[in-house]
């Protein structure tokens, strides 16, 4: 059991990272830092955007319109680290006793 949740605890952490690198990059596009217009940049762009999507989809139907402020990011990051203390706390405490 303890190895199951350690290998979901390491998913949780690749999708936050995955989050934080597409935050990143949608940051340096919109500086006009990065183009979209080179391919390789244009193909990790969608890459991470297939990734992602599919998570902010119901978060961002839940979410009012913010004129242009996307805070999804940050709640997926918060749901995310809140079931990794849960892991962490709880389960792994159920698991050793």
């Amino acid at each position: 059991m303890a190895a199951i949740l350690d290998v979901i605890l390491v998913i949780l952490r690749i999708v936050s990272w995955i989050i934080i690198i597409q935050a990143i990059l949608s940051w340096l596009v919109a500086f006009n830092v990065l183009s979209l217009q080179n391919p390789a940049i244009r193909s990790i762009w969608t890459g991470l955007e297939r990734l992602t999507e599919p998570v902010y989809r119901p978060i961002r139907n839940l979410l009012p319109q913010m004129q242009g402020l996307d805070l999804t990011p940050l709640i997926v990051l918060l749901i995310i680290f809140f079931l990794q203390s849960v892991i962490v706390r709880y389960a792994y405490s159920a698991v050793l006793f």
